[in-house]
């Protein structure tokens, strides 16, 4: 666990560090390896029974992972965490380190599509069951939705494309009411604009591609456990975990590891026989966008503010989905849970239609064209044709996904230049629609600057 004295920017840097002994370098080495040499017979047999906590094969575990494991558990105030191929993985491993045939899943059903078809399709083919809470602010829902054999809930805390933050502490309180834990991905918030673990959530998952990395360059994924979930209380509920195993000599998990009973069969058993390994390169490349994750975040999240409340100000803009605003169902809970801002992913709505949406698109010449979140980089996407095209018209317009919904993921530009590109972008949808092209007046450009000095980050200290 951290050192509550330290500021979260601190940790960033710092956590989780272990000093190169052999030659002191203050990075961590890119430990290229398939397999790691034993000193003798001993040293072998004792790794393989899990007496020696040094390196045998780096799909079960590597110091370069390593070292980004320990830091991103630090920055969620949480014990341990797994280091993973991808966000898609993660949120794999840490269901079937829960998840057996003839389980069910209760999840809102605002989430990734990915996560979504995993398991509807994928979990579905196991026998395993989900019902979705279509309302998730509706926490009698939650609780209505619960069966003899539910074994967890899930929830983003910031869902794309929509914004729609999640009562963390609502819905955790409901699962453990039920009797189970509450696995939440992070990915939107990351660990500094919220740590779902101090509100309850118990298992967090993060998509590390998208904001922990920052550049795009890398897929990666985590689990972390917040190790406050107690296995034991519901025995036969959680059986794997309960029940003596053989490989442990006669102990259950809950026997042998206590709190981290979860955390090792995800990483021991589920992981490691999956094989969703991260190359050490792509984990050093992960590890150099967490050192200046607090000040990407807070930039990408007052840029998106200001780019939300430009564009609510639009004629030609029927909504927009930023629990940043006050216009926003969602505000008291971002004001309650994300007091540093609601993240930098959400959505528009043009009045046009996919016509307007598809001129505004193929306009902007700032924001790039590309399925990904996150990234210095802005981006937009018309989830319509891209991630939602698996659903029927009648499923996205219940989902309020419409066709004339844009998605953003603000980067960290100047802002300033981020509303010329949006205003290029209106302008060609006014111009499809029919409607004359109107440039954005220089003090309402100026006024939504001011509130984003350029150049200058204030880093608070937790």
């Amino acid at each position: 666990m951290t050192d509550d004295g330290h500021g979260f920017a601190t940790e960033q840097v710092h956590g989780g560090f272990l000093p190169d002994t052999a030659h002191g370098a203050r990075v961590p080495a890119i430990h290229m390896s398939s397999g790691f040499l034993f000193d003798d017979f001993e040293q072998a047999r004792d790794r393989f029974a899990g007496t020696d906590d040094g390196y045998t094969y780096t799909r079960l575990g590597n110091p370069t992972n390593a070292d980004v494991e320990r830091r991103v558990a630090l920055l969620e105030r949480s014990p341990e965490a797994i280091l993973v191929g991808s966000g898609q993985a993660a949120v794999t491993v840490a269901l079937l380190g829960l998840l057996e045939a003839g389980d069910h899943v209760v999840s809102a059903r605002s989430i990734y599509e990915g996560t979504k078809g995993l398991l509807l399709q994928n979990l579905a083919r196991l026998g395993i069951e989900v019902d979705f809470v279509a309302d998730q602010r509706d926490l009698d829902a939650w609780a209505r939705a619960v069966r003899p054999n539910t074994k967890l809930f899930f929830a983003e805390t910031i869902p794309n494309p929509k914004n729609d933050v999640l009562d963390i502490t609502g819905v955790a309180d409901t699962a453990h009411r039920a009797g189970v834990p509450l696995v939440v991905d992070n990915t939107l918030a990351t660990p500094y604009l919220v740590r779902p673990v101090e509100h309850g959530a118990d298992v967090v998952v993060h998509s590390a591609s998208k904001f922990l990395s920052g550049h795009g360059a890398g897929l990666g994924g985590l689990v972390v456990d917040g190790g406050r979930f107690d296995w034991s209380r519901h025995p036969e509920r959680f059986a794997h975990l309960t029940t003596p195993d053989r490989a442990l000599g006669g102990q259950s998990y809950v026997e042998r590891y206590g709190s981290r009973a979860f955390v090792v069969y995800a990483r021991d058993v589920v992981a490691s026989r999956i094989g969703p390994s991260l190359s050490p390169f792509n984990a050093f490349l992960l590890r150099q966008g967490i050192e200046t994750l607090s000040l990407r975040v807070e930039r990408h999240s007052a840029n998106a503010l200001a780019v939300a409340s430009f564009l609510e100000q639009q004629p030609e803009v029927t909504s927009v989905d930023h629990a940043g605003l006050a216009s926003s169902p969602y505000h008291d809970l971002a004001q309650r849970y994300l007091p540093r801002g609601a993240g930098s992913v959400f959505a528009f709505t043009l009045a046009g239609g996919e016509p307007a949406a598809r001129a505004f698109i193929d306009a902007v010449e700032l924001f790039s064209r590309m399925t990904h979140l996150g990234d210095v980089r802005s981006l937009v996407l018309h989830p319509a044709t891209t991630t939602h095209a698996g659903r029927t018209a009648a499923e996205r317009a219940d989902l309020g996904i419409g066709d004339g919904l844009v998605r953003l993921s603000i980067g960290i530009e100047d802002v300033a230049d981020l509303l010329r590109d949006l205003e290029r972008g209106l302008a060609a949808a006014r111009a499809v629609t029919g409607r004359e092209a109107r440039p954005a007046p220089a003090s309402e450009v100026a006024s939504l600057t001011h509130t984003v000095p350029q150049g200058h980050v204030v880093v608070e200290e937790v």
